[in-house]
């Protein structure tokens, strides 16, 4: 697939510096996909751009760079003429038209908006309003309403009317004679209605919508839950003001895993190439400075037992292996807790059930893992190292113990430590992920050189 994809932009390279007349280019590229073209624009030179710009119409142009990203959109907006750029940007979806005018300088942005059409300023005034983390700056005005009171045939003749200008049609939209959101219409319902079937008897009333104030954390997974190709926003008033469509939700999902991906590791936000360099250390900063104390703190920790590590030595060759295995299973427990949080319906008793799960899950699997090291550990002490039997599986039994011991307590504090944060209105994922890791490296570092004093020295008289 991707080398298809690689063929279709050196065919449209190919065309475009043919040297055929600017009638048949533009022809033969409506041929192909706007993604395709997409892809062979930021390959082509300025002057091939420049080229390209005059050659094909804004709607074409206006569907190409739906599939550009915003710096390139405005890179390619400022190589054409101004009126051309707010003739396209009029006939971008609007809530993409919102980004890129936020992104220019404030004498452009004025100029461009003076020449876009009246209706496309007013969808951009709409969407404006909203702050970045709303759903509301996310939805889209492209969609077809009409009123729940019309016949199939005047259903039919709105619908034809708005398609003109709005192309997003597989869900219909009504709105009640106040201009409330009423419900929504299949449009293969309505195509194969008969005309004197009562319209009603079509509408959805039960249709899932979102307002556009509420935070895209906050119903984001309702959005996923729902398989909708729109789902409408609306007005504090109820009023319908735009959808958000299937396409909006995955780049929703996709910005929400980035977000969450940049949160694991400790960064307050999500950064980009062209951040300077002060930025960029003020986010992390602060993160790997607690993480530089609670690492000296581990290391103090196991400078305690200095006197076990100078008697058994063997033991330090299974530090890695303990703090490793008390690390995943940290983060597991972490990846489960943060995704159960997300219902805020839980209580309290279904919390300590969620803790009280992960404990025995990492005892279950501490007995398995533990045993399986047990024999491992031992035979590999008694055959390489050269040592005793006995010598040797005392050891792997201080190893295969510990191992189950940590994997149970880290179990705990990777389910424990982001509900303390939730319960606190600390968001989770940001707080929790470098802090278990290195918690957690403090309980294996302590489990293990505990258990290794106390068994093996204090016990059993080894060393």
């Amino acid at each position: 697939m991707e080398q298809k994809l690689q063929d279709y932009k050196s065919e449209i390279i190919a065309i475009i510096r043919s040297n055929i007349s600017p009638v048949l280019l533009r022809s033969k590229l409506e041929d192909y996909h706007e993604k395709d073209l997409a892809e062979a624009l930021s390959d082509l030179s300025s002057v091939e751009q420049k080229k390209l710009f005059r050659i094909l119409d804004q709607d074409l142009l206006s569907d190409i760079f739906e599939h550009t990203d915003e710096d390139e959109t405005i890179r390619y907006l400022d190589e054409m003429e101004v009126k051309k750029a707010a003739g396209i940007l009029s006939k971008m979806e609007t809530d993409s038209v919102v980004e890129i005018l936020r992104a220019l300088p404030r004498e452009k942005r004025l100029l461009i908006m003076g020449l876009m059409d009246e209706e496309a300023r007013n969808d951009i005034s709409v969407i404006s309003v909203f702050d970045d983390d709303e759903i509301g700056s996310r939805m889209t005005t492209n969609f077809i309403c009409f009123r729940e009171n019309l016949t199939i045939k005047q259903a039919m003749h709105a619908l034809i009317e708005q398609a003109e200008k709005n192309d997003n049609i597989t869900t219909l939209f009504t709105t009640a004679e106040d201009g409330t959101f009423f419900g929504a219409i299949d449009l293969k319902d309505l195509i194969i209605a008969r005309q004197d079937a009562r319209l009603e008897d079509l509408i959805s009333t039960s249709y899932p919508y979102v307002y556009g104030h509420t935070s895209i954390d906050d119903c984001i997974e309702k959005l996923k839950d729902y398989s909708e190709d729109s789902i409408p926003v609306l007005s504090d008033e109820n009023r319908l003001l735009g959808v958000i469509t299937s396409q909006n939700i995955v780049e929703l999902v996709d910005d929400e895993m980035g977000e969450d991906y940049a949160k694991f590791a400790g960064l307050a936000a999500e950064e980009d190439l062209k951040e300077p360099l002060p930025e960029s250390m003020k986010k992390r900063l602060p993160w790997l400075c607690i993480l530089l104390v609670l690492g000296m703190l581990v290391s103090s920790v196991v400078g305690v037992f200095e006197a076990v590590v100078s008697q058994l030595t063997i033991i330090m060759c299974f530090q890695s292996l303990i703090l490793d295995m008390a690390g995943n299973v940290g983060t597991q427990s972490l990846a489960v807790t943060i995704r159960v949080l997300m219902d805020e319906t839980l209580t309290g008793h279904q919390k300590l059930a969620l803790v009280w799960k992960e404990m025995r899950v990492g005892l279950c699997n501490g007995l398995i893992l533990g045993s399986i090291s047990i024999l491992f550990v031992g035979l590999y002490i008694w055959f390489l190292k050269g040592t005793a039997p006995g010598f040797a599986f005392a050891v792997s039994g201080c190893v295969g113990v510990s191992l189950m011991a940590a994997m149970i307590i880290s179990s705990m504090v990777g389910t424990c430590i982001p509900m303390f944060f939730d319960h606190i209105h600390v968001d989770p994922a940001v707080a929790s992920g470098p802090l278990i890791t290195t918690v957690n490296d403090l309980v294996a570092v302590i489990t293990y050189y505990g258990l290794s004093w106390l068994l093996l020295i204090r016990v059993m008289g080894l060393g």
